[in-house]
């Protein structure tokens, strides 16, 4: 029945109200649930205001300064950008550490990538007891950047270490090699290494997804196992290697821990092992520059930017995504 001009307004006016008191319901509700997600995130927060974001903001003020750790901050004399002038202009150690870490990482990390991307295409397979060897190779990765590794691997490389006893079995006569300036970081390298268990349980996650379908497809082309894992495997494993290389490189940059023990906090055998990290907490906590030392942490945090944002941008010439989309 259709309705008359007289009841028209009054179907409307009964209708007006019910929608913005289910809207404002609904705001409510979004609003009660937003307020309890902030209370269980609260803990965080505080730590992260706490312990990162509050610190970080007080060292970039400290690196304008002549802060030296142990004077109270109201003391402390504002230098501007003298700390950062000096980093670039009058620091032959600072550049010796840029070098040794670039060394590092230049040569560690890609090698440790392509240990573990071995290893796992070994591991990917379906004998008996593959399982234990996965938990053997992923071993090392546990301890990885304990002190105590870091004595041990010093231990077994010097004079009469374990690897000269085993030299020794074949008539060669070793040297103490974390003692050598010329061979000191490739022990620390050796050890960088050897932890690649991390890598290739994710080099082993990405394998069990490349479809079989392919393989079998580049057998029936006549594609031996190279050309397969050419032309099929790393182009499918490609956005692993891309997340296993961004963070192995930050890693390899960070090294501190094993350089540390191996030269007794001083970066020797002439400044060999002098990691940029090591370099930092020589400067801030045993020359008491603090001030220096954040100047120095804040362009290692630059660097390190710059290097990802390196990384994000080429890699979507060579990072290929199963669903084609090339970020």
């Amino acid at each position: 029945m259709a309705l008359t001009t007289a009841e028209q307004p009054s179907v409307r006016a009964s209708r007006a109200p019910g929608i913005p008191a289910k809207r404002r319901g609904s705001r409510r509700g979004r609003r009660s649930e937003a307020a309890a997600g902030y209370v269980f995130l609260s803990p965080w927060l505080l730590g992260l205001m706490a312990v990162t974001a509050v610190p970080m903001l007080l060292s970039l003020y400290i690196s304008f300064t002549n802060y030296d750790i142990l004077s109270p901050l109201s003391e402390v004399e504002w230098v501007g950008f003298d700390n950062y002038k000096r980093m670039f202009t009058n620091d032959p150690s600072y550049w010796r550490s840029v070098t040794v870490t670039v060394s590092f990482a230049l040569i560690a990390v890609p090698l440790k990538l392509a240990v573990a991307l071995g290893v796992a295409l070994l591991l990917n397979r379906a004998w008996r007891g593959v399982g234990l060897f996965r938990g053997l190779f992923y071993l090392p990765s546990l301890i990885g950047g304990s002190v105590a590794l870091a004595i041990v691997w010093v231990n077994m490389f010097n004079r009469e270490g374990a690897f000269n006893g085993f030299l020794g079995l074949f008539g060669i006569d070793g040297k103490p090699w974390v003692n050598d300036p010329s061979w000191a970081l490739e022990t620390l390298m050796v050890l960088a290494i050897w932890q690649f268990g991390a890598p290739m349980v994710i080099f082993l996650a990405g394998l069990k997804q490349v479809p079989t379908e392919l393989y079998e497809a580049a057998s029936v082309d006549g594609a031996g196992r190279f050309r397969q894992f050419r032309s099929v495997t790393l182009p499918m494993l490609s956005p692993v290697i891309f997340f296993n290389l961004v963070l192995e490189t930050i890693n390899g940059f960070q090294g501190f821990t094993a350089a540390f023990v191996l030269s007794n906090g001083t970066g020797g055998p002439v400044d060999s092992t002098l990691m940029y990290t090591l370099n930092l907490y020589i400067k801030g906590f045993t020359d008491y520059e603090m001030g220096y030392a954040s100047a120095m942490a804040w362009v290692f945090l630059l660097a390190i930017g710059i290097i990802t944002a390196v990384f994000f941008t080429t890699g979507r010439f060579w990072v290929h995504y199963s669903d084609g989309d090339d970020r």
